[in-house]
């Protein structure tokens, strides 16, 4: 579907539950996921179908969309995190996912977006829910932990993917590069499929669990989580304060072991340059109570979806609408006795950034 962005396709905007659907105003809003096989696009799918609120709509006081009347919001499939950045930057979508620590380093110009020019103008609509990193073998692989994928034929992700970034993480941390494994850069359907097949070693997931691409495995052949523990796993989280400490629990797949691991939140993100009534109706609706049972009953990491997290560590300032809804229901203080604070956690001139 070949959209362009915020299209107008009538005339002025009528209150929400006018019947004339001819004269509202349409408009698109493409929100970059990512793959089919991970967990960006299921939670985008369902954020799009929630908030989206075409003319005709069921009134939202019946359980309908709570969303902007005549917005109709496109779940895009995509590479991931760093493809959505890099799309947000191209100004081809209005919003997308991304891991916390890659929006940081794409608003920074540090990290894996280093040599590059700092995207100041990313802003974020708050955090989502946290997702997992996860290394994913069979059980009949004898890989029982991290030091055991040395030689290994291991999938860490395609290009474009947070994936890739954090598998290059955790493998530096535990003493281990893509030259002490035998590398392959697969979307996570395809990595599953050749690991059922015995046709590979391992694959990195990084996504809030369960993710598709690893139930499917598991309803195919035993698998095992590799844990990420231990020193290394310590150490990662004295350096880089956007991981968290975590476990995955027993039969998060079927008959998995509870593993502990690293988790790091996912956030949405938009441009400082998106209209801020726009940005407003959209966080609105994504923590309109409709919307998070929507949610909850769409996905188990819909569970999850907390406004009272939202804000709590974004990783890039907030959009000013954004922001706007966050402190009429409370969870921002006023800007005269709330200390701002930096994308990086340090004093800051921003009074945006929290």
């Amino acid at each position: 579907m070949a959209l362009s962005p915020l299209l107008t396709l009538s005339g002025g905007l009528l209150p929400a539950g006018d019947g004339s659907a001819a004269a509202q105003e349409l408009r698109y809003f493409r929100i970059g996921t990512g793959t089919t096989a991970g967990t960006y696009f299921p939670i985008g799918g369902l954020i799009a179908n929630a908030i989206s609120n075409p003319p005709g709509s069921r009134p939202c006081d019946k359980g309908g969309s709570c969303g902007i009347p005549g917005l109709i919001v496109v779940a895009q499939a995509s590479n991931g995190s760093v493809d959505n950045v890099e799309m947000l930057r191209a100004g081809t979508v209005e919003a997308g996912f991304a891991q916390a620590d890659v929006a940081y380093w794409a608003y920074s110009g540090t990290g894996t977006f280093t040599g590059k020019r700092p995207f100041a103008e990313l802003r974020s609509l708050g955090m989502l829910y946290a997702e997992a990193i996860q290394v994913v073998v069979r059980s009949d692989g004898f890989i029982d932990r991290m030091a055991d994928l040395k030689g290994r034929s291991i999938s860490i992700g395609e290009e474009g993917s947070g994936t890739l970034v954090e598998a290059r993480l955790i493998l530096d941390a535990y003493g281990l590069s893509e030259t002490t494994i035998t590398p392959l850069y697969l979307k996570p359907g395809t990595a599953a499929d050749r690991l059922a097949k015995g046709e590979l070693d391992g694959f990195f997931m990084v996504g809030g669990y369960p993710v598709a691409a690893v139930s499917d495995v598991a309803a195919r052949v035993p698998i095992r989580l590799v844990p990420l523990d231990g020193e290394p796993a310590a150490r990662l989280m004295r350096t880089l304060r956007f991981y968290i400490e975590d476990e995955i629990p027993a039969n998060a797949y079927p008959g998995s072991a509870p593993t502990p691991t690293l988790s790091l939140g996912a956030e949405l993100l938009t441009r400082a340059d998106r209209d801020p009534e726009l940005i407003y109706g959209v966080v609105r609706a994504l923590w309109h109570e409709n919307t998070r049972r929507i949610l909850a009953d769409g996905h188990p990491q819909g569970r999850n979806f907390d406004p009272a997290r939202a804000v709590a560590n974004v990783s890039v300032p907030l959009h000013p609408g954004a922001e706007r809804y966050y402190r009429e229901v409370g969870l921002l203080g006023s800007a005269a006795n709330e200390p701002a604070r930096d994308p990086a956690g340090g004093p800051s001139g921003d009074k945006t950034v929290r």
